[in-house]
């Protein structure tokens, strides 16, 4: 949790400093960790230089995260160099998916710890700090959707992430991840519910649930989706505010699950469902396993449902094989359907990926103008939703202070998840707001992607 001392008489085994890049499953995975070395004793420093060792979790996914992660494996490296650690230990995506060249490239990285090693943590850091000169590596099978209690946690106090499934059972063309982290694995519901109850009993008021395919959760361990029954026994934990759906896979979306999420006192109505692309060809290609017809039915039965709905989407722009006719496709389809919050990412090219293996990949250059234009047209779309919200209402969750102002504070609507979409600038009539606090705020101006609220 975020507070987990040494016991007054266990004896500090040495001190550590944790680097956690990528997505919010892999913040879970650190907060894991932290919380297992906390527990066993290691005192956590902020500095890596006035630490023993330091734990880099790293993101494999694409070429951008992975240069991110062999950036901070090497600045680690270097400091060890110069002797100001003695350790560095890898884990997450990338020592998953790049063992073999971690180890020939870089001899002096102390231990990779795989995705589904992260619970030998504290046995690689006793071997390191016992002066063992062996090279460790901990991947242990079979892998398995592994518990999430007792985390010492790195985001704020008031919001979580809650992983609910491990791995994806989906094997889209542009995604790696099934090698990273295997196939789709449910945690037993009885578990995530611990957690979650865990989590409010530690302050958390957003709740956040995450997995790689939440929509697919529970057909593992139950033979049949199980979200829904899942989402009605969260919507009973005493504490939590906001219960936030990411990675809503565009399948397994029932009129039982919509139901709940618009019958839950908890459950807000924003759901991040990535689509990639909308044209037929495009999604074969991908194998996405929906067509168009399917999407823009699943889109209308979620719309109708459930009452001022924020749907968030994903693009993938330039994938081998992008016309100009399906591109020009998307962004009518874009214009057309009003996403309230949508992102886009241009094709990276993974040579472990079938999409490699596809013909007609699309020059740099022409994947980057597609995305800027994609994102021209949904920020158009943005900037006339938020002028919508000039003179209502809404209620808005602070997030922190601003920085040497008085009475001023950041936080976000029910559309806007940590750290992806936009924000809300708060001023009140000195009235004193605290994290994790919700208030209700009339949205007075907009700025771009952001609005600008008073407390009255």
């Amino acid at each position: 949790m975020n507070n987990l001392p040494i016991s007054s008489e266990q004896a500090c085994k040495g001190r550590y400093s944790f680097i956690s890049l990528g997505c919010p499953k892999n913040t879970v995975d650190s907060e894991r960790m932290l919380g297992l070395l906390q527990l066993d004793g290691y005192e956590l420093v902020r500095e890596p230089h006035n630490a023993d060792f330091v734990v880099v979790n790293t993101c494999g996914f694409i070429e951008e995260a992975r240069t991110e992660s062999y950036s901070a494996i090497d600045e680690m490296l270097e400091l060890k160099t110069q002797g100001k650690l003695k350790g560095v230990i890898v884990s997450g995506c990338l020592a998953e998916r790049q063992k073999d060249e971690l180890l020939l490239d870089r001899p002096g990285i102390d231990a990779l710890v795989g995705v589904f090693g992260r619970e030998e943590v504290t046995k690689v850091a006793d071997r390191l700090m016992g002066k063992h000169e062996q090279r460790m590596v901990f991947r242990p099978a079979p892998i398995r959707a592994l518990p999430d209690l007792d985390r010492l946690r790195i985001t704020p106090q008031h919001f979580a992430y809650l992983k609910i499934s491990e791995g994806c059972d989906r094997l889209c063309t542009f995604c790696d991840i099934p090698r990273m982290r295997g196939k789709h694995a449910s945690k037993p519901m009885e578990s995530i519910l611990e957690e979650a109850h865990q989590l409010a009993e530690d302050g958390v008021k957003e709740l956040n649930i995450v997995a790689q395919d939440t929509t697919y959760y529970g057909i593992d361990n139950y033979g049949e989706p199980r979200l829904a029954q899942l989402l009605q026994q969260l919507n009973t934990v005493d504490g939590l505010e906001w219960i936030r759906l990411l990675y809503f896979y565009p399948m397994h979306i029932s009129d039982e699950l919509i139901d709940v999420i618009r019958d839950s006192k908890r459950i807000i109505p924003y759901i991040d469902m990535p689509l990639q692309h909308i044209n037929d060809d495009m999604l074969k290609r991908m194998a996405r396993r929906v067509n168009k017809r399917q999407t823009i039915e699943t889109i209308e039965r979620l719309r109708a449902g459930i009452p001022d709905l924020c749907l968030r989407t994903t693009m993938l722009t330039g994938f081998p094989g992008e016309t100009d006719e399906h591109f020009e496709e998307l962004i009518e389809f874009v214009n057309e359907t009003r996403f309230d919050r949508l992102g886009v990412f241009s094709y990276s090219f993974e040579e472990a990926t079938p999409s490699a293996n596809l013909t007609d990949h699309i020059n740099d250059d022409v994947k980057e103008a597609r995305r800027d234009t994609l994102m021209l047209t949904q920020q158009k779309i943005m900037y006339e939703r938020n002028e919508m919200m000039v003179n209502r209402k809404l209620p808005v969750i602070v997030d922190q202070a601003v920085p040497q102002q008085d009475n001023a504070w950041i936080g976000r609507t029910q559309a806007d998840a940590p750290d992806i979409d936009s924000l809300v600038f708060l001023t009140g009539n000195d009235t004193q707001l605290l994290p994790g606090q919700i208030v209700e705020a009339e949205i007075v101006t907009v700025k771009n992607y952001d609005l600008i609220g008073v407390v009255s």
